[in-house]
């Protein structure tokens, strides 16, 4: 169980100390930004990466590179004391990472009879063997020859044909979703085999044992399962059957597809899973392992790569415009100048990285004008909404000392704003890449196991864009601020706090829900809203800080429940600033936390993860996280609460030079 935050408090929070370490972390941060005037700290997966990664070589015939030996020796060493492998950090085995981990190791040559091979395969089949396995595991089991075809869920690639005004089509399905599908419906098409030693078959993984499906909830659920399940068999007997009169026309345009998805890309969503889909997809199609294009996406794949003597690991992409969005206001926050040559560095990459034309979006969406920010250093085809609010309240606290420079901010996120107000779902809040993504019956197609099948409204989203609405000079009684208030109203959970889909979990959501409501005009004193801070308070860790593992998104009596993290215990700390608590012991034992954690360079670091992929699926480490929070975290308390004469208006970093409500002092 979590410590709760009965200790003796903490010894008086000096204004020096805090000022110290903002300075610290400001010197820090503004070390490692890059010449250009960007950010992009390391963005950490589970080894799924590694495992994939070595899959995806020997399918090319690369399996003897020194950088599969290296990829291998990572796995061995993020391998759990009990045997398997977890899908996120402090977490449990999971079977599917398990699984791959297990088969890259035997493909590199590990002996199947060596301690931790065995200490693995007991831990996998305890778990329930390859049976247990997701789909998308199986299919790569298929190609692979360690699973049958006729297991793995149909994805036909007759879907790319299918029209908008089909119940069903690729534009209704999530953006991530569309670009892992679209390729590996190629894969599926065309069941390649690419033959293993017989010392690497992991037949031994098999229990025999089919495992119990989830009971449908709902008579609703048990409708679409059994629906679903029977479209499944009926598009495998047509398989069987050759009636395929539309499938070379299907692959025709799933290839073209591609290809006009990879035009200013990092590679297809500029994302792993999509790239090594690509890559076996586009050999899949006959391509020479010599060909240009194929050699593209191969070279997108080792720029994901970070070596050092010993190991090698893989990034699930890159995150320069996430991280130089939210790094420039922190630093605004600290103190920074608006016009600081550092900033308006930072400014210009960012509005070098402005969208420009139009993506899949307009599908959902075809009213919203061009426009927004994508996440990675290259894919013009996915702007999302939380990149774009991040943009949009990084660019307005920043200024050029020169008119036409800053005369194309302004228009920059004028454009931003309207493209931002026009991808707003009609229960009014947002989702992330795509508009009225929200259809659930596509969450029970057989292959949508990987739980991101859609992309509805999310609470922390919300939460941010409406903070950027009023950064950008929107008022509370704006429609669209109205309708997103409702949303976030209508998501609050008993205890006062918000689901968090992007960041572990409910300290992130809440946070940003709170955040967005004060800017959206609400009276955060109401009860309703302080139900969330005595949940903050309830949560805090003996230590002083806030922590919350992934368990969160499977069991609700695990909300809020980890070890601290810098990170997380700078958004609670935000979220009970915005809640009007500068001054409780809460608030004390927070900021305690924050400066006794710091490292000698400034920096702090989160030993946990702290982000989302697929909740239940996927989960990430974004190693900046630990510093650009709580610098914003401890310039906000330096603010709010070491320097109240300031007065109202005083400049809220967090607003990006907008005046805001001031921050009231409370004590518990």
């Amino acid at each position: 169980m979590k410590e709760r935050s009965a200790a003796t408090a903490p010894p008086g929070v000096s204004a020096e100390g805090v000022r110290n370490a903002v300075s610290a972390a400001q010197r820090y941060l503004l070390s490692i930004q890059h010449a250009d005037g960007h950010w992009c700290g390391e963005l950490e997966g589970d080894t799924i990466l590694e495992s994939e990664y070595i899959l995806t070589l020997h399918f090319l015939g690369r399996t003897g590179e020194e950088r599969v030996r290296k990829a291998a020796e990572y796995l061995r060493r993020k391998q759990l004391p009990g045997g398997g492998w977890p899908n996120y950090e402090g977490g449990p085995a999971d079977v599917s990472v398990s699984v791959k981990a297990y088969f890259a190791l035997k493909l590199v040559g590990d002996d199947a009879n060596a301690p931790h091979m065995v200490r693995a395969r007991e831990v996998i089949r305890r778990l329930g063997g390859i049976e247990a396995t997701n789909s998308f595991t199986r299919i790569y089991l298929a190609v692979f020859g360690q699973e049958d075809w006729d297991d793995c869920p149909a994805v036909p690639p007759e879907l790319v044909l299918l029209p908008d005004w089909f119940p069903f089509n690729l534009y209704k399905i999530s953006s991530w979703s569309r670009t892992i599908v679209v390729p590996l419906a190629i894969i599926w098409a065309r069941k390649p085999f690419c033959p293993v030693p017989r010392q690497a078959q992991i037949s031994e993984l098999r229990t025999g044992f089919v495992p119990e499906r989830q009971t449908p909830r709902t008579l609703r659920e048990a409708f679409w399962y059994v629906f679903f399940t029977a479209v499944d068999k009926i598009l495998k007997a047509i398989e069987a059957a050759k009636l395929l009169p539309l499938r070379q026309k299907a692959l025709e345009v799933s290839e073209k597809w591609i290809h006009d998805r990879l035009v200013k890309s990092d590679g297809l969503g500029a994302i792993f899973p999509p790239i090594i889909n690509t890559i076996m997809a586009f050999r899949c199609l006959g391509y020479a392992l010599d060909d240009p294009r194929l050699k593209g996406q191969e070279r997108e794949l080792e720029r994901l790569e970070i070596e050092d003597e010993e190991t090698l690991r893989v990034q699930p992409c890159f995150s320069p415009v996430w991280d130089t969005a939210i790094a420039s206001p922190a630093l605004v926050a600290s103190g920074v100048a608006p016009d600081d040559p550092a900033l308006c560095r930072a400014t210009g990459w960012l509005l070098d990285r402005e969208v420009k034309e139009a993506g899949d979006w307009t599908r959902r969406a075809p009213e919203a004008p061009v426009g927004g920010w994508y996440f990675e250093y290259a894919n013009e085809c996915y702007p999302d909404t939380d990149d774009t609010a991040e943009v949009l309240t990084s660019l307005a606290g920043v200024r050029f000392p020169r008119e036409d420079e800053d005369r194309a901010r302004r228009d920059a996120i004028e454009r931003g704003r309207s493209w931002l107000l026009g991808m707003q779902n009609d229960d009014g809040g947002w989702g992330a890449f795509d508009k009225g993504c929200d259809n659930k019956v596509w969450t029970y197609i057989p292959f949508a196991d990987h739980n991101a099948m859609i992309d509805p409204s999310c609470e922390d989203i919300t939460g941010r864009v409406l903070e950027a609405l009023y950064n950008l000079g929107d008022r509370p009684d704006h429609p669209a601020m109205r309708r997103a208030v409702a949303f976030l109203q209508s998501k609050q959970e008993e205890d006062g706090t918000w689901y968090g889909r992007w960041g572990s979990n409910y300290i992130y959501g809440t946070w940003l829900a709170l955040r967005g409501l004060m800017h959206a005009g609400e009276d955060l004193s109401a009860p309703r809203y302080q139900r969330a801070a005595r949940w903050l308070r309830a949560t805090q860790n003996l230590d002083g800080g806030w922590g919350e593992l992934q368990h969160s998104y499977e069991d609700p009596a695990a909300k809020g429940v980890g070890p601290s993290t810098p990170s997380q215990t700078a958004w609670a700390l935000m979220a009970l600033f915005a809640l009007e608590d500068t001054a409780s012991e809460s608030v004390r034992r927070g900021v305690d936390y924050l400066l006794r954690t710091q490292q000698y360079d400034g920096s702090w670091r989160d030993e946990v993860w702290t982000a989302t992929g697929f909740p239940k699926v996927f989960y990430l480490r974004y190693h900046l996280y630990a510093t650009y929070f709580p610098l914003w975290a401890l310039s906000l308390y330096r603010r709010a609460a070491l320097a109240p004469a300031v007065g109202a208006r005083s400049q809220d970093a967090a607003s990006a030079g907008v005046a805001v409500p001031p921050v009231k002092k409370q004590v518990e």
